[in-house]
């Protein structure tokens, strides 16, 4: 269940969460075009399955910006062949700048969809 229905920027990150239409959410989230919705992968073990909600609105998703951390790490070559499968090009950055560039591509109105590690402190 989404805790934000709808697709709406990212305000903040930083302190272990997120900000968003005036909520915020502890942990690391997916910005799916259905909603936000909390995401609890293991940062540092991404699988194929972490990916299921996003691969289930592929048909909305044009590109997939994966906010890693603090900083950029290229996804499990696994991760990289679903999401290609699916027809989904992937972006992976350290999450600060995923974050803003989630929100200008959203802006944009384009089909994107963020998948977002929380980090403790802002980069």
């Amino acid at each position: 269940m989404a805790h934000f229905p709808g697709r709406v920027p990212i305000d903040s990150y930083g302190a272990g969460g997120f900000g968003f239409a005036e909520m915020s959410h502890r942990g690391s989230i997916l910005a799916l075009p259905s909603g936000i919705h909390a995401w609890n992968p293991d940062p540092l073990a991404l699988k194929p399955e972490d990916f299921a909600p996003v691969l289930a609105e592929r048909d909305a998703i044009e590109l997939l910006v994966i906010g890693t951390g603090l900083a950029m790490a290229r996804p499990p070559r696994p991760v990289r062949e679903a999401l290609a499968a699916a027809g989904i090009m992937i972006d992976p950055m350290a999450t600060g700048h995923a974050v803003a560039t989630y929100n200008l591509l959203l802006a944009e109105k384009r089909r994107v969809a963020a998948a977002l590690i929380a980090v403790d402190h802002r980069a």
